[in-house]
């Protein structure tokens, strides 16, 4: 049957077909990407923040989802369809990260170093904060290599020295990624000589590059306020 997405009956009779065949495949086949796009739907479309929690922690639980997993991880962090729990969301972020949802050991590890209310019952965990942010900046997530490369720029008295060698080779591979205030670092480093050897073309290399890339954000923001106005 086709469906005209811009009559309102069409739109309703897709939506339902679509939450019918998302919970077909999640409970009658055992589908883990179904349950996982039932737990979307019932967020998205139904606002139905309890039954997605459910749907997320269970599919997590039962089939190691990795993306389920980080999305009841969020649930908890931020008290959505359930009540507040900073330790149930650290071990979900540890269940999406085992499972290879890096976004998973990113906040997993900012739970570790920063100052997020579970640290107010327990001491921070620099030795496993930095083992998750690695992993996460090993699966390429450009946030936490440029957050551990600033770790290694500052040190952490008593936990962590100051190493300008690791700061450098973890700013690099943010930079890399896309990050624009770590291509921003590389050239400080380069033409400093922190971290690395003296290089002042390679310090205007990078230059270059972070403000080339803090243009193409500019226009992209530009181009976004623009189709939102013209939406409205």
């Amino acid at each position: 049957m086709a469906f005209d997405m811009k009559k309102e009956e069409d739109v309703k009779e897709f939506l339902e077909n679509l939450g019918i065949e998302y919970r077909f495949g999640c409970f009658s086949e055992k589908k883990p990407d179904s349950c996982h796009l039932l737990g979307d739907y019932l967020e998205g479309v139904k606002k139905d923040f309890e039954k997605a929690a459910k749907v997320f922690r269970s599919n997590c639980d039962d089939s190691a989802h990795p993306k389920s997993c980080y999305k009841y991880a969020n649930y908890n962090f931020l008290g959505k369809g359930c009540k507040q729990n900073m330790d149930e969301a650290y071990s979900y972020y540890l269940k999406g990260c085992t499972a290879g949802n890096f976004d998973s050991c990113l906040n997993g590890g900012l739970m570790c170093v920063s100052n997020t209310p579970t640290n107010v019952k327990r001491p921070k965990d620099y030795d496993k904060g930095l083992e998750l942010l690695d992993r996460a900046c090993t699966g390429k997530n450009a946030f936490s290599c440029y957050y551990i490369s600033g770790i290694f720029i500052q040190g952490v008295k008593d936990f962590i020295a100051k190493d300008m060698n690791k700061a450098f080779q973890y700013s690099l591979k943010a930079c890399d990624l896309g990050n624009m205030y770590a291509c921003a670092n590389v050239s400080q480093m380069y033409r400093k000589g922190d971290g690395v050897e003296k290089d002042e073309a390679k310090g205007e290399e990078y230059k270059k590059k972070a403000l080339d890339m803090q243009e193409e954000f500019k226009e992209q923001m530009q181009l976004e306020f623009q189709q939102g106005t013209t939406q409205a």
